[in-house]
Parts: structure tokens; C-alpha cells; sequence
């Protein structure tokens, strides 16, 4: 059991997997500068901890996130001073396609605007039954700039464009049908269904799972020839390690494979 110090974010490590968990819920776990800041070093903590397999983001409360500081955008900041202050968008987005391991969101509670943006960066959704999926931002006479390229690449473009241009809300069963989220699951079986997916992610080979993860989002820009010269290559890669040969073996065995990380 290990766990980070950290003031808007929890982070704990049990059995393989890191928990990050967005912890204002007063303020709805509000994206402000300090929260962004920590939740980046928290998943920087899981990627490098050869102790975590697999991480799980999640939300303290009632709401998983309801988004960016709105207080900001009108702000007497200077335009450059926000503009930069975007960064840390950018730093999440582009980290977790290269965690090296796999990513779980467990969404506890709505998921709104930037919040959105954070849940869809990570590879496998689990939705709260009663949890609502919304991009409002242009309700309030803004636009969902900096996670349209996230869900753009998640969902169906007409139903995009409604969720932007008419700031409606989805429904968690709405969320599965247009790919906003994997499953959803009655409030009562929501813990035990994110610790069942997350033990399975973390009982994989950590090596082959890095390999895997990695050739998922390189390959998915590609052109279709480059892609699939790539992706022989890391079909080529994998066949020099031990855990395949482990893998393989166990399975006519019919045993649990005993992973090596070679």
C-alpha cells in the first residue's frame, strides 16, 4: 500500500493499481491550476512506479467533474497569462497515451465540460448509473476547445456537433451507445465492477501491456501502409520476450502465467 501527499488529489496504490481520485468535492471537483497541476504529477507517479499495472481516475462525492474554472474565463488576466494557462490541459491529454499502462475511469458522478475531456483520455470508462454527460460550455457563451480533438476521436461526429453546438446532456445509458463510456453499472455494484476491471488490468503482462498501449495510440494518426508496417514491427518486438513464450505456455498448461517483464 503506498499513497502520494498531495491537496486537491488523493493517490493510493494497493495490489498493482494506483487510484487517483479528484478530491474537491465542495467545488464539484473544479479544474483549477492547482488541481490540473496535481493530478499530472499523480498520473507522472503511476507511470513511473514499477509497483502500479494499471490506474483508475475517479472523483470524490456526488460529481466526477463538472470542468474548468469558470471564474477564470472572466478573469482580469491577461490574455497571454490564459492562454498559457491552458497548458496543463495539454500535458494531461497528451501524458496519458503514453502512461505505458492502462488507464480506468470510474465515473462516480456527472461529467461535465473539461471534466469530459479528462474522463475520455483514459482507455476504459465505467459510468455510475445516473451520471450525466454534458459539453455546456456554450450555454455560458464559451466553446469546448480544448477537448473537442478528445471527443472528436471517441464519438460519432453528428452527435458531437450536438453536444457542442446545443450544450445538451447525455444520459449514462446515451454515454455507452455513442461511445462516451464502456458500461454502466447501479450505484451498488459500482465499486466492486472498477475493482473487478482493475485487478483484470493489472494481472496482465506489464510489458507486453506497455507494447500494447503504446501501439494503440501511435498507430491510430497513421496512414493505413504505415500503420500496419508499425504495427508488424512491434508484432516482431513481442516475439522476442519471454512473457509471450510465459503466456503461451500457461495457457496449454492451464495455469496462471507468471510474468517475468522481459
Amino acid at each position: 500500500m503506498g499513497a502520494g501527499s498531495f491537496d486537491k488529489v488523493l493517490y493510493e496504490v494497493a495490489d498493482g493499481v494506483a487510484t487517483v481520485t479528484l478530491n474537491d468535492p465542495d467545488k464539484r471537483n473544479m479544474l483549477s491550476g492547482a488541481m490540473l497541476t496535481e493530478v499530472v504529477a499523480a498520473m507522472e507517479m503511476a507511470r513511473d512506479s514499477e509497483e502500479v499495472r494499471a490506474v483508475v481516475l475517479t472523483g470524490a462525492g456526488k460529481v466526477f467533474c463538472a470542468g474548468a474554472d469558470l471564474g477564470g474565463f472572466a478573469s482580469e488576466t491577461s490574455l497571454i497569462e490564459k492562454h498559457f494557462g491552458s497548458d496543463l490541459f495539454l500535458e494531461f491529454f497528451r501524458l496519458m497515451p503514453r502512461l505505458g499502462k492502462p488507464s480506468l475511469c470510474a465515473l462516480n458522478g456527472h461529467v461535465l465540460a473539461g471534466g469530459m475531456g479528462l474522463a475520455l483520455s483514459c482507455d476504459l470508462v465505467i459510468a455510475k448509473e445516473g451520471t450525466t454527460f454534458g459539453t455546456p460550455e456554450i450555454n455560458v457563451g464559451a466553446f469546448p476547445y480544448m477537448i473537442m480533438a478528445i471527443i472528436y476521436r471517441n464519438v460519432p461526429r453528428k452527435k458531437v456537433n450536438e453536444m457542442l453546438l446545443l450544450g445538451d446532456r447525455l444520459t449514462a445509458d446515451e454515454a455507452v451507445t455513442y461511445g462516451l463510456a464502456n458500461k454502466v453499472v447501479p450505484a451498488d455494484e459500482f465499486d466492486a465492477a472498477v475493482a473487478d476491471w482493475a485487478t483484470r488490468l493489472a494481472s496482465k503482462s506489464p510489458l507486453l501491456m506497455k507494447l500494447g498501449h503504446d501501439a494503440m495510440y501511435r498507430q491510430q494518426d497513421m496512414a493505413i501502409d504505415d500503420g500496419l508496417e508499425f504495427l508488424r514491427s512491434q508484432l516482431s518486438l513481442t516475439f522476442t520476450t519471454e512473457d509471450l513464450r510465459e503466456g503461451v505456455t500457461a495457457f496449454f498448461e492451464k495455469r496462471e502465467p507468471k510474468w517475468e517483464g522481459r
